[in-house]
């Protein structure tokens, strides 16, 4: 058993011609009766929190900078390396000493010896600027990252919810598109019974037929585009889901609050996680100032080392050993203009982070104040657009009064029939813009998390979206089909 759609439940605004049981067309989805466990909000953006591959993508990304701490901190600790050696060796000698008739002090003499030789040495940092400038670079890497990682969170967040109520909206335009197609289709039906009778002109049923025929387009439109929106929220969790819970009729349309404009825009420069992610990278690029600077500084280390050789060469018994202790400083005194070169080069890239950071910042404030604006738009739209429905009926019951005695033709009716519809369909699309455009106003602000879904997930009710692929074979056109209009005699 079919359940009642939504907007039959804004019959109160439609009037008559919005059917209390706008029935969807069971091979493509349903709001069924039955009670479904059906996914709400909060529970998709969980998903996608979990199982999102851009979000997962940074989450390793942060893992491989908080890694490169480490890799640039290594320096800094104790060094200790090994090497040995074993070779065989073969020495070709051919000498002289005094004539060639003195015996012993001539002629050639070969050797074939293997040699053993093992070497252990050990440093550490004294003082290494450098070193020192690259660690801290590095930490301010993580933070630069972690403020990336929570951006990504948050748009993760937006697109899931965005993703979420345009499949709510699709839906609900689609219902509208749906009792439209009905309402024209059952004029069409009235224009062919009056032609029969020789009440009207054939014209007027080709002017009925034609709107009908444009009603159906807007449908399969409609249909296609919710299909559409299904798919976008798969991509985005992984998951796919059977329904959904659809948007209450009394949810409250109020402006945002705080309401007023600077203190959302005061919000976001202290809280936007790109606008704290280009400070961040300011203050990496300063960190590259300093590396370069310090190429400048000397380095002090500590060594000890130790080393044995050993060989079975004739003549030789035994081994050789020695070892250190010391401390090793090294003072860069000419490195071909390399070190001066980089301060510039580093010089550069700081002005540009600086850069990039004024250009977030103010796109950032742009950003804020115009969700700012379209937020508080949209109170007074939903409500302009509700009014529009009203309105739009009471055009359309007039319309179809005068075309009862005369005063009206059918293409009056039929666009007023087609308003009345058409303000269903945007007052539905204004209560999603208000949802979306909240939503991103706390994003620019640097506010959307869990609490923020909870909030919008309580304007959910009892009501499912359920969805199904359409069956080959044309069921749901053929259900709606009307033949063509008769040729005039």
């Amino acid at each position: 058993m079919m359940r009642p759609c939504r907007s039959a439940r804004r019959s109160r605004l439609a009037g008559r011609f919005l059917p209390r049981r706008a029935l969807l067309p069971a091979l493509f989805f349903s709001v069924l009766a039955v009670p479904v466990q059906a996914a709400d909000l909060l529970t998709i953006a969980r998903d996608a929190l979990d199982n999102n591959a851009e979000l997962a993508s940074s989450r390793a990304q942060t893992g491989g900078v908080e890694a490169g701490r480490d890799v640039e901190r290594a320096d800094l600790l104790p060094q200790l390396s090994a090497t040995g050696n074993v070779a065989h060796n073969r020495q070709y000698e051919s000498q002289s000493v005094g004539g060639a008739g003195v015996t012993g002090q001539g002629g050639s003499q070969d050797d074939d010896y293997n040699s053993v030789s093992l070497g252990l040495e050990a440093t550490q940092a004294l003082f290494d600027a450098r070193n020192r400038r690259e660690v801290e670079q590095a930490e301010r890497e993580i933070d630069q990252q972690h403020y990336r990682l929570a951006a990504t969170e948050q748009q993760v967040l937006i697109d899931v919810s965005t993703a979420y109520f345009e499949i709510l909206r699709a839906h609900e335009i689609l219902e509208a598109r749906l009792a439209q197609e009905r309402a024209i289709g059952r004029q069409l039906e009235q224009a062919r019974e009056q032609f029969d009778v020789g009440l009207i002109a054939i014209t007027e049923v080709e002017e009925a037929k034609a709107a009908f025929d444009q009603a159906r387009a807007e449908r399969i439109a409609a249909e296609s585009d919710l299909q559409v929106r299904f798919e976008a929220l798969e991509r985005l969790t992984g998951e796919r889901y059977a329904s959904i819970d659809a948007l209450g009729d009394e949810m409250p349309i109020a402006p945002p609050t705080p309401n007023e404009r600077d203190a959302w825009v005061e919000l976001a420069i202290e809280n936007n996680p790109l606008v704290l992610a280009s400070l961040a990278g300011v203050e990496v690029s300063r960190s590259g100032v300093d590396i370069a600077r310090a190429g400048q500084l000397p380095t002090l280390n500590a060594f000890a080392n130790y080393q044995y050789a050993d060989s079975d060469s004739d003549g030789l018994s035994g081994h050789d050993s020695n070892s250190q202790v010391g401390v090793r400083l090294n003072v860069p005194l000419y490195t071909g203009g390399r070190t001066s070169a980089s301060v510039r080069q580093n010089t550069y890239l700081l002005e540009s982070s600086q850069y990039d950071f004024e250009a977030q910042r103010r796109d950032t404030i742009q950003q804020v104040r115009s969700r700012y604006t379209q937020v508080s738009n949209d109170v007074s739209t939903v409500e302009a657009r509700a009014q529009a429905i009203v309105s739009n009926q009471s055009a359309l019951d007039a319309t179809r009064a005068g075309y009862e005695v005369g005063t009206r033709n059918i293409v009056d009716v039929l666009n007023a029939e087609q308003n009345l519809y058409n303000a269903i369909a945007d007052h539905a699309s204004a209560r999603y813009d208000y949802v979306i455009n909240r939503l991103t106003l706390r994003q620019q602000a640097g506010t959307l998390d869990e609490s923020a879904l909870q909030e919008v997930n309580a304007w959910l009710d009892g009501d499912t979206v359920s969805f199904t692929l359409p069956e080959e074979g044309g069921a749901h056109d053929a259900a709606l089909e009307i033949g063509e209009p008769p040729t005039p005699q």
